[in-house]
């Protein structure tokens, strides 16, 4: 029996504003995100998302992860994520008006340089595909923040210590990869802030970058970091790594 009676029209008042469904949903594969980033997918100015947030926050919808100065927001639990897709099950279909790739905020998730490596969703399925086939060890590609000891939700990693296989050695000289003088530490990663996973930095990530631009598989866009897939890009992936990517 419960103490008293509950109120649900409080949570249903804040799911019926849209850009805070957004933010949720954002949210809903487990991700901890800041609100510039939870901005954009709400297509809101940072101040309407800061609002938001705390009221989310209040609710007990989300929780908040403090990294130095930056916030970051997660859902509060399992049973967040499963109103979400209980929601989504009843919700009437909205008809698309825009392509969600053809935003800013979408492009710079698909594929963009971090530094002088490549990151988002193109980032960490290279690192992945990597390791699946066995040309890297020593990881999964996953962030585990449950276990993580140095690892935050953004920035170089610590915890895993990655290496080339034999066979790995192989597949650069295959791509044309070419690998300087070591007088850095040949693998690195970055937790990906984005997609809460690993892609390769160091020496190695801005070698396969390199070999990425000078056979023209990625070109910057108009703006910012963001690069886009070319289909010959496309075609090395899927040959060389078994990805398959809409150019």
């Amino acid at each position: 029996m419960t103490a008293g009676d509950v109120e649900i029209s409080e949570v249903t008042a804040l799911l019926a504003d849209r850009a805070r469904c957004r933010v949720l949903l954002a949210l809903n594969d487990g991700r901890a995100l800041p609100a510039s980033v939870l901005a954009d997918e709400a297509g809101v100015t940072r101040a309407t998302a800061s609002s938001h947030l705390g009221k989310l926050a209040d609710a007990g919808l989300l929780r908040v992860e403090a990294q130095g100065r930056n916030r970051y927001y997660r859902l509060a639990g399992p049973q967040v994520g499963e109103l979400l897709e209980k929601l989504m099950e009843i919700a009437p279909a909205r008809p698309v008006r825009s392509l969600r790739e053809s935003t800013k905020a979408a492009q710079l998730r698909a594929a963009r340089t971090c530094y002088d490596h490549l990151a988002g969703r193109l980032g960490v399925e290279i690192m992945a595909a990597m390791i699946g086939h066995g040309y890297l060890d020593g990881g999964d590609g996953r962030h585990h923040p449950e276990r993580s000891r140095h690892d935050q939700v953004r920035g170089y990693g610590r915890d895993v210590a990655y290496a080339l296989t034999p066979a790995g050695w192989r597949l650069l000289d295959e791509m044309g990869v070419v690998v300087p003088d070591r007088r850095r530490p040949l693998i690195r990663y970055c937790v990906d802030w984005s997609e809460q996973r690993h892609h390769l930095a160091g020496l190695l990530g801005r070698s396969i970058l390199d070999r990425f631009r000078s056979a023209g598989w990625v070109r910057p866009r108009d703006h910012g970091r963001s690069v886009k897939v070319t289909p010959t890009g496309a075609a090395a992936l899927a040959e060389n790594l078994h990805i398959q990517w809409a150019a």
